[in-house]
Formats: C-alpha cells, sequence, structure tokens
C-alpha cells in the first residue's frame, strides 16, 4: 500500500455530510475558483462540450454554464449531496423549454453525474474542455488520472485545473508531528511532478503556476471546523481512527500556538494552477496514438 493512499470510500463520506453546510466554509474555495476563471480569459477556445470535474456545490459549474451558453455542460463529481447541492444552486429550465432549445439548435441539457473522475464515464475525445478546481488532489492515481482526462479530450481540447501543493497545511502536519507519527494532513504532488504526469500522459506544454493563500483563525478549533466543513479531513487508508484525546489535543494546541502571528493562527495552502492542450490527436492503423503538438501554431492563436 502507497503511503498516501486514500480511503475513497471516507472521501466520498465526507464530501457527502458536508454539502449541506459546504458554502457555508467554501471561501478559499470560490477565491481559487474565481482566479482559476479568470485565466479562461486568456484562452483561445469555444467550447461545445464543458466537463467540470469535482463540481462540487455548483459555484464554479454555473459560472461555466454562464460563459459558454451554448455549450453542452457536464458537472461530475464522487458525493451524491454535493450534485444534488450543485442542482439546486442552478435555474432550472422546464422539458417544453428545453425542447424548443434543442429544435434551434441552442445548447444540449446540462448533465449531472455521480463518478470517480479516475473512471469517467465519457467517451473518448468527447469533451472540449475540461475544468478541475481543487478537486484534483483527492485522485488516488494522479498520473492514471490525468491520463483519462486526455482521453476524454478532443484534439485541441484544454485542460484547466488548480490543486493543492506540498506546503498546504504546513503548519498543521507539523504540529501533529509532535503528538505521533500518524498520517493527519494529506499529502500533496509537487508542481514540478504534476507538469511531468501531464506531459506523460500526452498534454501539449504544460502551463504551470503556484501561489501561497493564507486564511487566519483565532484558534485551532475554529481551523478544524472549517477543514470538517469542506469535507477536508484526513482520508489516508493508515490514518488513526477515532478521536483525539484531550492530552493529545492540548499538546496540538500548543504546537500550533508557535505559528501565531498578530493574535491569529494562519492555515497557508500552496495552490497549484495548470492547463494544458490535448494536442492533435490520430490513431494509427495498428491502435497506437500519434499526437502532434503544435505549439508555435497555438500561440499564435491565443
Amino acid at each position: 500500500m502507497r503511503e498516501d493512499a486514500l480511503d475513497f470510500a471516507e472521501v466520498r463520506r465526507a464530501f457527502d455530510r458536508a454539502a449541506a453546510h459546504y458554502d457555508a466554509h467554501a471561501v478559499l474555495q470560490r477565491e481559487v475558483g474565481d482566479r482559476l476563471f479568470e485565466r479562461l480569459d486568456f484562452m483561445s477556445i469555444e467550447p461545445g462540450r464543458v466537463l467540470d470535474i469535482g463540481t462540487g456545490t455548483g459555484y464554479g459549474f454555473g459560472r461555466l454554464r454562464t460563459r459558454y451558453a451554448e455549450a453542452s455542460c457536464c458537472a461530475l463529481d464522487i458525493a451524491p449531496a454535493m450534485l444534488r447541492a450543485a442542482r439546486a444552486r442552478l435555474p432550472q429550465t422546464g422539458w417544453g423549454q428545453r425542447m424548443l432549445r434543442r429544435l434551434a439548435g441552442g445548447a444540449a441539457e446540462t448533465d449531472f453525474v455521480c463518478a470517480d473522475m479516475e473512471r469517467l464515464p465519457v467517451a473518448a475525445n468527447g469533451i472540449d474542455l475540461l475544468w478541475s478546481s481543487l478537486a484534483l488532489q483527492w485522485a488516488q492515481d494522479l498520473e492514471a488520472t490525468l491520463k483519462g482526462f486526455h482521453r476524454a479530450l478532443a484534439p485541441g481540447g484544454l485542460l484547466v485545473f488548480s490543486t493543492f501543493g506540498p506546503d498546504t497545511l504546513k503548519e498543521l502536519r507539523t504540529a501533529f508531528a509532535t503528538v505521533d507519527d500518524a498520517p493527519h494532513v494529506n499529502r500533496f504532488v509537487d508542481l514540478h511532478d504534476i507538469g511531468d504526469m501531464l506531459v506523460h500522459a500526452g498534454f501539449a506544454h504544460p502551463v504551470m503556476e503556484m501561489e501561497m493563500l493564507t486564511l487566519t483563525y483565532a484558534d485551532l478549533r475554529a481551523m478544524m471546523r472549517d477543514l470538517k466543513g469542506l469535507g477536508a479531513h484526513n482520508a489516508a487508508l493508515d490514518r488513526r481512527r477515532g478521536l483525539t484525546g484531550k492530552a493529545a489535543w492540548q499538546r496540538l494546541e500548543a504546537a500550533y500556538e508557535q505559528h501565531r502571528v498578530e493574535d491569529r493562527l494562519p492555515a497557508r495552502f500552496e495552490v497549484i494552477y495548470g492547463h494544458a492542450w490535448a494536442g492533435d490527436k490520430r490513431t494509427r492503423a495498428d491502435g497506437r496514438q500519434v499526437i502532434e503538438f503544435k505549439i508555435a501554431q497555438r500561440r499564435a492563436g491565443r
């Protein structure tokens, strides 16, 4: 078993439980989503088919559906309760309105799909824009997941994503290390490793960026409530089960107090942004895929 292996069933349960109150805690998630969305202004693409992976309660998906109003849009998440919240957030259209739009050549019906991002239930070359904001850190096998994304994208399709880097919640990981040696904070993949994985997956010339964002709290309990409210607690297979005892909690609080700045406790997040093009994909007679990366032409067209 890998050291960083995740309990997929626990991830699903955590996000199902968090769905009802997720938006009250998702300040960072909305901010990162907004910053990722701004990057679309520099992308030359008019997609006919858009897939949002890890849609959560639908904040980013609503913006995508508005921006690409003529596109068929699909929201995908592993947690059924999250998808119900996303559906409830978005304005709904009746059967008659949808039929009139189809007859007029307008956008196809919006879809909501409960599925694992590592096993996308979409046809090869079926998506023009694949968007994912702060979901890839939950992938069990990130490189295999990116290969699946590449398979799903049409020739010339675009992947746009954000995820967390290894310095995320570094203070919390350090504080927990004073309590025991069990994993309490999920491990995250380095920016350079993600870039290499994109290349191995077949993507053309990935562009990667990173920034540190900080939230501050009055005390450690407030921070932990926020993380629990997001469904973002530790899901490692070898995590410690059960509640932290009083003495261990006091040691944890004391260790985290060493990071207090101006009467606030910081929680720092290393946020990675990336995008990459699927390139011009063709298949040989023997089934092997040929991918042409026309980077110069792509840049000139932006």
